[in-house]
């Protein structure tokens, strides 16, 4: 199966894997394309095997990323995604490849995760197998892992406003999230809200619009997060389990 790669020519023809059939995102959905237009002219990757599931890789330069960063010619992995029936089958591999093609003129590849499998984030797993280590870690359980092309050059770091793990606000619930995942915009702005408000419990929410917004977030990661009191509860989207636990 041969691998597509989106553009803006061929957007709008396309599905971006995630939220396929999901109709409550369709908003996060189209606002998700709308950002990959934008992100497309900076040199953004979205490369999909061509077929109808979620079985993609999304990766930019560490120069046009949002992420909370530091470093410079090193590609960085944001979404990589194999799932269901195309699980096992080397199609990782070959997405992976792919973006080691495209970071030929760069000194490696790095990619945010974690010590285990946690839901949005890249197997620590598939990493490790490939040759990638830890290169720098972040509370609570951030890890940046790293694959050198280009031997005696420094890995990219977190910055050291993203380490600490807590956010400024102490006061009741904190969400931030980007539409760099379709599903947030829908999980964020009613579920959460729903719930916030169900509980009359104080709720802000932080849309990341920019890089720069990005790269002022207290933790690693722009997709979403969801704080209680300042403490990290989830990157998950349905968190009110994990708010119960704490609320309680």
């Amino acid at each position: 199966m041969e691998i597509l790669k989106l553009t803006n020519t061929n957007i709008q023809d396309e599905h971006i894997c995630c939220a396929i059939s999901d109709k409550k995102c369709r908003t996060g959905y189209e606002k998700k394309k709308d950002w990959l237009k934008k992100e497309f002219k900076n040199g953004y990757n979205f490369q999909k095997l061509n077929v109808r599931g979620k079985v993609f890789i999304e990766y930019i330069s560490i120069e046009n990323s949002w992420l909370p960063l530091t470093g410079n010619n090193f590609m960085v992995i944001n979404c990589f995604w194999v799932s269901g029936k195309f699980k096992g089958k080397g199609y990782g591999k070959k997405l992976l490849n792919q973006c080691l093609e495209d970071s030929k003129n760069m000194d490696g590849i790095i990619a945010v995760s974690s010590d285990k499998k946690r839901p949005f984030m890249t197997d620590p797993k598939f990493l490790k197998h490939h040759g990638f280590k830890i290169i720098d870690e972040a509370k609570p359980y951030f890890k940046l892992w790293g694959l050198k092309t280009t031997p005696n050059v420094k890995f990219p770091k977190f910055l050291e406003s993203a380490k600490n793990g807590n956010c400024p606000n102490k006061n009741g619930i904190t969400a931030y999230y980007s539409n760099t995942c379709p599903f947030t915009e829908f999980y964020t702005n009613k579920l959460l809200s729903e719930y916030a408000k169900k509980k009359n419990i104080p709720l802000e929410i932080n849309h990341i619009k920019s890089q720069e917004d990005g790269r002022k977030m207290p933790i690693p990661w722009i997709i979403n997060s969801v704080f209680y009191k300042g403490e990290l509860v989830s990157l998950e989207l349905k968190v009110e389990k994990h708010l119960e636990k704490l609320i309680q």
